[in-house]
């Protein structure tokens, strides 16, 4: 951002470069110090400074100057900068007009001449009202805008990534912002193409990728090496936690992600029960951390989807969906789960659109003053509908069940019960989605019948599951597509490893799968305990099993 202008008028030459220097000498730091030589050329220079969109944040000026008095210039200055302090600097003679002014030309401030020494009678006056300036001053939004509707599956997905990712961006709907619309003729576009990306850098991009957003905000999408000790593929808690574990034990650690660091415990408005966190950490915060971490003992993380993996002789191949393979001696999954989808009519109509599986923090706050809906009872809906709470008019659980109690943390039921905004709903299930463009409202099965609500933002929270159908077959699985690995290999059968007949003669260590050398780790592993301490502790103990693995070169 371009620094704030203090402007000195005067039509003296060695008064002006008086002023002028004493600026300098105070605020040169913080401030760009401009001169003009008369009123005219002052308003000149303002009306430059104006296109540019420069900000001005004082103007010191002379009361007797030739064809514009400095209370003239003042008052038409206000029209271009009216938040701008103004000072008038006077002779001892014009105190008295220098006062009306105050009223008439809303002067800030008159100083008389002479003003030495400036620590006593300039600095304290200038520091006070630019002070009081800064206080009010919004600069302009420099960093990326998303010229997007609100109810757009490809709009959301734009905004969800990138604030998933940590981004700091600017949302211009063109639906409610005439912004967007000046915007996109500056660039010669149109809204029948969006969501469009503007960049810092001068640069649009029209219904971007993943992969393109990646790219432009700075994330990796190609691997630096050949070769890696340890490709992690999952970026949630066990994710990190392996990647740090892994870099900080002197391995080559690749962590691929297609989304975001943090996963499903990344997206949660405030985790209570974690560790060292007494006042309870947001999802995004734990995930922040844990991603600065690992960055910092030396991990490697890439912005990509794994496509499949496959072994060749003593190396596993990480194939991405760009094509490109990575090479490494060992893998290990931490892929988590993903949100269970609601079957019910019209829903898949409707994503992005007013119905969002998980918490979407890039919704929270459109939900200013609305009724929202939260599906499910266990703790994520839980901590969902506290931070939809802080937004919303209203937020209403619907619970299939008979209550909370069964599923859901007493902190939590009790967090509930003292929120006046939010209603629990209990044997309640939504039967159908309905609307045009976007959700509209929703048919409700409700213990005593049928019934329709209005609404426009509904957030799921019925379970989870693995999405593991591109892992290799030989890779064994339960019947709901958990990951088996060690000792629940030999309870499902399996007594040896499936890879080739020159697989190691032993037992899979704790979290190995059914190939050797692939390991898995978190939410996705059969039996595991679904809660993010758990999930860090399988991703940090899998990299002891990763240096058995290496020191007994099978």
């Amino acid at each position: 951002m371009a620094r704030p202008i203090l402007m000195a008028v005067d039509d003296d030459t060695s008064v002006l470069e008086a002023v002028v220097q004493d600026l300098r000498r105070k605020y040169a730091q913080q401030y760009r110090v401009v001169r003009a030589a008369s009123g005219q050329a002052a308003l000149d220079t303002c009306v430059q400074l104006k296109q540019r969109e420069e900000p001005v944040a004082l103007f010191l000026s002379d009361q007797r100057m030739p064809g514009m008095t400095g209370v003239d210039f003042l008052s038409k200055a206000i029209s271009l900068y009216p938040d701008a302090k103004r000072v008038l600097l006077t002779a001892y003679t014009d105190t008295e007009a220098a006062i009306r002014a105050i009223n008439t030309a809303k002067i800030h401030y008159y100083l008389n001449k002479p003003w030495d020494p400036p620590e006593d009678k300039l600095y304290p006056v200038l520091d006070d009202l630019l002070f009081s300036w800064h206080e009010g001053y919004r600069p302009p939004f420099e960093g990326i805008q998303v010229i997007a509707t609100r109810w757009g599956a490809e709009d959301y997905a734009v905004r969800d990534f990138l604030s998933r990712n940590g981004v700091v961006y600017r949302w211009l709907n063109p639906e409610s912002t005439p912004e967007a619309q000046k915007a996109l003729e500056a660039r010669g576009m149109d809204d029948a193409k969006l969501p469009v990306v503007l960049f810092s850098d001068g640069s649009a991009a029209v219904q971007p990728t993943q992969m393109e957003l990646a790219s432009k905000i700075g994330l990796r999408t190609q691997a630096e090496k050949d070769f890696y000790d340890v490709v992690v593929i999952g970026a949630g808690p066990a994710g990190m936690a392996a990647g740090v574990y892994g870099a900080s034990e002197c391995l080559r650690t690749l962590v691929i992600e297609p989304n975001a660091v943090g996963g499903q415990a990344g997206s949660s408005s405030r985790i209570e029960n974690y560790l060292g966190f007494p006042d309870g950490v947001r999802g995004d915060e734990l995930a922040k951390r844990g991603h600065l971490q690992a960055q910092r003992l030396g991990a490697e993380f890439l912005t990509q989807r794994v496509a499949a993996i496959r072994v060749e002789d003593h190396y596993r191949i990480v194939q991405l969906e760009d094509g490109r393979d990575v090479r490494c001696s060992v893998v290990l999954v931490a892929t988590g789960v993903s949100w269970c989808k609601l079957n019910v009519p019209g829903a898949d109509g409707f994503i992005g659109a007013g119905i969002y599986y998980g918490a979407s923090q890039s919704e929270a706050a459109t939900c200013s003053n609305e009724d929202v809906f939260v599906v499910g009872g266990a703790n994520s809906a839980g901590q969902a509908a506290m931070n939809f709470a802080k937004h919303a008019r209203s937020v209403i659980m619907l619970v299939r069940g008979k209550g909370l109690e069964a599923s859901m943390s007493k902190y939590l039921i009790d967090q509930i019960a003292a929120t006046p905004n939010i209603r629990v709903e209990t044997g309640t299930q939504i039967t159908s989605f309905c609307g045009e463009g976007h959700l509209q409202s929703i048919l409700v099965k409700t213990p005593t019948g049928i019934e329709s609500r209005v609404a426009s933002s509904v957030f799921i929270f019925i379970g989870a599951a693995p999405q593991t159908s591109w892992l290799p077959a030989e890779i064994a699985r339960d019947e709901r597509g958990y990951v088996l690995a060690g000792p629940d290999l030999k309870r499902s059968g399996i007594e040896r490893f499936r890879s080739n007949a020159n697989a190691p003669d032993r037992d899979p260590y704790l979290l190995e799968t059914s190939v050797p050398g692939i390991f898995v780790a978190g939410d996705v592993r059969h039996g595991s305990v679904k809660r993010a301490a758990s999930a860090v502790g399988e991703g940090s103990i899998a990299i002891q099993f990763v240096h058995q693995y290496l020191a007994a070169g099978v």
